[in-house]
Formats: structure tokens, sequence, C-alpha cells
């Protein structure tokens, strides 16, 4: 029998809540009814009575008495719309959703973003050019004086630069028009983020930073996605509960958005379910590394935005760097390494810490202060990799789906405007059908993107990504990337075709030249563990590590001799590791290194 404690509001009141006078004990573990209740949160006036529902909490045990924490029921919810993921595009799907609903006198709609960092913009590494398009259409006095509650961290962007660099030197080029930035600005995208999410909670959508949400949950009857569940909490790290263990929550909705950013493991999960790529050419990825740098007021000039290809990277790599101007002193600058790239030997962070040292970049960073660094996965296939985005109880938004526009460098606009559109999708669909039971199908959602700009804009820029497969590589691809620009315009009726599966494309360690890296100096360029310091990530000592590997052994014996520890080397974070074993068959252990 389940029980329905009282929540006043769409979100959870700052005051105590009531939780049952009638009752001993507490239904919910303690720490996430702490969460879920006593969150202060705004609360927009007149929204009526919502519920939380709870199944008993019971401990059961395998036969031999071993407990196995799976066997626990979990505590539900349901909600009309659950989005998974609180960045731009999970943000402002929920807030165009509550938009709608509040201007049909339909208050009591809810509307439910999951985020797993522990605050939203956690995990979003600052400095951003934005299209405004799509925040001018969602919330069109994000940025005006008179707004009390505008976005105050906006820097407009005020001239472009496009060099082409070699060791020595910096060749001025012609920027394409995608990459005009005028009208644009320079924010933190980790402020942006955050912002966008007291929008939210201010008209009643229900944020909850901190939850994972570690499974999607599907109707028995006919596979429909009904929602997700959260990870468990207080999980040792060789599987076992500890003391603290809580069962994680099961949020059931008629609708579900996934908006992980690029390669979300429910996402795929839910991609591989549906065969969502049966339509669509591989995802291609890159890598980018970030800084953030405090620099001197004479090197600052607020505004600039400047773009560079070339050096560092090798001829037969695609990538790019950036350094933008924003804020108070503040620089943004980084490296996009592409993911196919053939040489094992390379090392996108020994890449980044290379490009540092370039004049054009050293000159402004010089005597500054890195403050933040961060890396993140990106999605580089554009308008041939695009997947079908609706499913059976909901769609893929953002990053998640890969909005990405590549030769503008820019996707915020894109994952946003996809948010809305789905959430206009999802309103229609709610109200006309109206059988709670019954599974929601996002149709409108599929017609909308076609007939977007979205679509409009990633069609014309197709084949500007794939041309850099040509026997030419870099020099042929930035030819034909010009063509596209200035005369093709995404007119041409062919589409180009993306190489393959990135993996692919890498070499045997004996195919190419090993590429050996200076040593860092701690003041422009920095050791890898100096730079993880200043990512803000931190684990619980004993919490279990989430990247597996079925055979330790046999992974070793396949992959060193082949790529004499290629994985050392792609990963910016340090986390994979071969070290000398003697008593292994090839010599070395390969390890993950987990924080301890």
């Amino acid at each position: 029998m389940s029980t329905r404690p009282v929540i006043r509001g769409s979100a959870a009141t700052p005051v105590t809540p009531y939780l049952g006078a009638c009752r001993p004990h507490s239904w919910f573990p303690p720490a996430r009814r702490r969460l879920l209740l006593q969150r202060p949160r705004r609360i927009p006036l007149a929204v009526p009575t919502r519920y939380f529902t709870a199944s008993q909490f019971s401990r059961l045990a395998e036969v031999n008495n071993v407990f196995n924490p799976r066997q626990q029921d979990r505590e539900s919810d349901d909600v009309d719309v659950c989005i998974v993921g609180g960045g731009p595009a999970g943000l402002s799907a929920a807030i165009r959703l509550k938009q709608l609903a509040n201007d049909a006198g339909k208050a009591d709609i809810r509307v439910l973003v999951l985020e797993k960092a522990g605050e939203l913009g956690d995990h979003i590494v600052s400095g951003n050019v934005i299209e405004p398009s799509a925040v001018n259409e969602l919330l069109p006095d994000w940025n005006k004086a008179d707004n009390p509650s505008r976005f105050e961290n906006a820097t407009p962007a005020t001239h472009d630069k496009m060099r082409f660099l070699t060791k020595k030197g910096s060749i001025p080029m012609p920027a394409p028009p995608q990459m005009n930035n005028h009208g644009n600005y320079i924010i933190s995208l980790n402020q942006f983020s955050k912002w966008l999410g007291e929008r939210a909670e201010e008209i009643g959508v229900e944020v909850y930073p901190g939850f994972a949400a570690s499974e999607v949950l599907y109707k028995p009857d006919d596979g429909s996605v009904m929602g997700v569940a959260t990870n468990d909490q207080g999980i040792a790290r060789d599987g076992t509960p500890k003391p603290s263990f809580e069962r994680g929550m099961e949020f059931h909705a008629r609708v579900t958005f996934f908006a992980e950013g690029c390669h979300g493991s429910l996402s795929k999960q839910v991609i591989n379910k549906f065969d969502l790529r049966r339509d669509s050419q591989p995802q291609t990825y890159a890598l980018g590394l970030k800084e953030v740098w405090e620099v001197k007021p004479e090197n600052f000039r607020k505004g600039e935005v400047v773009h560079s290809m070339g050096y560092p990277l090798p001829s037969d790599t695609y990538g790019g760097a950036w350094m933008y101007h924003f804020g108070d002193n503040l620089v943004s600058l980084g490296l996009v390494v592409g993911l196919d790239y053939p040489n094992p030997w390379l090392s996108p962070y020994g890449e980044f810490q290379k490009l540092k040292h370039h004049r054009l970049y050293k000159s402004v960073i010089e005597g500054g202060k890195c403050i933040s660094y961060g890396a993140r996965a990106l999605n580089e296939g554009g308008f041939q990799s695009i997947p079908k985005c609706a499913f059976p109880g909901g769609a893929l938004i953002g990053d998640t789906a890969g909005f990405l526009n590549v030769p503008k460098i820019k996707g915020t606009h894109t994952a946003m405007r996809s948010g809305m559109l789905a959430a206009k999708a999802a309103w229609d669909a709610l109200n006309e059908n109206k059988d709670a039971e019954s599974t929601i199908f996002l149709y409108g959602y599929e017609d909308a993107l076609r007939e977007s700009t979205i679509w409009k804009e990633l069609k014309e820029v197709r084949n500007m990504r794939p041309s850099f497969h040509s026997p030419l590589g870099l020099y042929g691809g930035i030819l034909y990337s010009g063509l596209e620009a200035y005369v093709f315009r995404g007119k041409t009726p062919w589409t180009l075709q993306h190489k393959g599966k990135d993996h692919e494309a890498t070499k045997h360690a004996g195919q190419k030249p090993k590429i050996e890296y200076a040593k860092n100096d701690g003041e422009t360029s920095f050791d890898i563990l100096t730079s993880v310091s200043r990512t803000g990530t931190n684990h619980e000592e004993d919490q279990p590590v989430h990247l597996q590997v079925d055979d330790w052994d046999q992974h070793a014996r396949e992959m060193w001799p082949k790529y004499k520890g290629v994985e050392n080397r792609f990963c910016p974070a340090g986390v994979y590791e071969y070290v000398e074993d003697e008593s292994k068959d090839v010599k070395v252990r390969f390890q993950i290194n987990a924080q301890k």
C-alpha cells in the first residue's frame, strides 16, 4: 500500500515539511527526504498541492541472508515530464513547458529536472560564445538593463580574429561567415546554466541537482519509456551497502527528455533499444580541453574572440583552438581535437599544453593565473549523424542528439532551441492524449526539427567536417570548407560521408612516429594532476568505480602490443594507466586510477 506525504507547491517549501502526524517514523530515507523536502526553493503563487508517492520501506535478504540492496523497494513519484540533465537544453525545455502550462492556467503540470552535478552548472566549463537567438525567444528580457533578474555576466563580442598557426608564426585568415560573432555574447556557461535554473524554479519547475539518473524505466506492456530511476546511495567500492545506504528513487513520467549531453549513458541505452541511428551515419567525436585564466589588465581585450587552426596539431589531425576575453580580465582558451586522429602517440592534453607556449596565446596569459580546467567530449557528426530524436515515451534533445554546429563552433543556441521545440511537442501531445496510461509519441518534435533553423544551419554546413577526410587532409579541408562557406553555401546536390567510426582511424604504434612532449614549466603549462586539481571534481572515498573492464589482463594483452598505451595519452584526466609489472605476459598492468 502506498502513502502520500503532502508537499505544498510544485517543489519543496522552505518551511518544515508535513511528515504525517499519525506516523511514528519517516518513510523516506533521511538524507533523501532532506534533499527532496527541505531544499529551499522559490515557490510560485497559487500552485495546487502536489504529492510524492512512497512505497513501504523494506529490507530483504537472499536465501543465504546476504543483503541485496536491489531487492529493496524504491520510492516513486509521478510527474508529467521528467528531464534528465540540467544544462541549457534541459532547462530550456523545462522553462518552455511551464510557460505554456502557466499561460493555459494549468500550473499543476509537473515538470521535473534531474541533474547529476551537486549544483547546476558544476559539470559545465566556463567560457562560451553564445548566439542569442534561442534565449531571446525563450526569455526576451534576459539581458535587458531594466530586468532585475537579467543575466548580468554577458560580454558582447566586439571583434574576431582567425589565424593559421605555424610553430613560430601566425598567419591571418579570413573568418568564414559562420564564425562572424557580431551580436553574440561571451559568457560563462556555468553561470548561465545556474541562471537558467533560477528562472526555471521561479515559474514552477522542480529542479533537483545532485540526483543522477542511472536507469531507464520501461512499461512492461509495450516497452515504451516510462521514466527513470536515480542511483543508489551509500554503496561501498566493493558493491556492498554501507550503513548510509539509500535505494534510488523512481520518477514515472508520461514524457521523458534525455538532455545528458554528448554520449550520455542512458541516451545510449535508449538509442540502442529503439534503433534510433538506423537511418543516420555513425556519430563522430572530438575532445575539448579548456582553461580559464585571470590575466594582467594590460593583456586583456574585452570582447575579443580569437580562433586558430594548424599548430600544434599535425596536418592529419582535425582540430582548432580559441581564446575569448570576457568578464573582468578573464580569458577562456582551449583546444579541440577530433578523435579520428591516426597517431596513437598523440596526447590531446600534451598538445593543449604545447599550444599555450605559442606566442599568440602566451602573450596573453603570461603573468596571469590559471583558475580552472576542464575537458569534455563533443559530437562532431553534424547533419549526417542526427538520429531519430523521438521514441515511445520521450525524446533526445540538445547535444545528446548531436546538434553542435562544428564550423560555427557553437551549440548552445541549437541545444536550447531543440529543448523548446520538444517542449511544445510534448505540450501538444499531452493535451491531445489525456489518458494517463497511454503512451506518448512526439511526432510533432520530429516535424518541428525539420522545419527549424537547427535543420537549416546544420544542413548548410554538412560537408565541411567530412571534407577533412580527403587525401589532402587539413589543407584540402580548409580549401573545400572555404568553397562551401563562400560559394556553395550548402546547396550542393551531394552530401559527403564520414569516413567511419573514430577508433577505426587509429593506426598501430609502430606505424606512426612517436611524439615526445616537453616538460611542463608550471607557469604556462602544467602536469595533468595539477590540472585535475582545478576541476573541482571530488568523489566519496569509498564509492564504486563507474569505469569497468571485464578482463584486465586480456585487455592489456590485446591493446598494449598494438597501441603502446594509447589509453594513457587520450584521457585528459590521467584516469587510465599502464604500469610496469614483470609478472604479466606483456610486462605491464592496465589499471584505472579511481580516486581513493
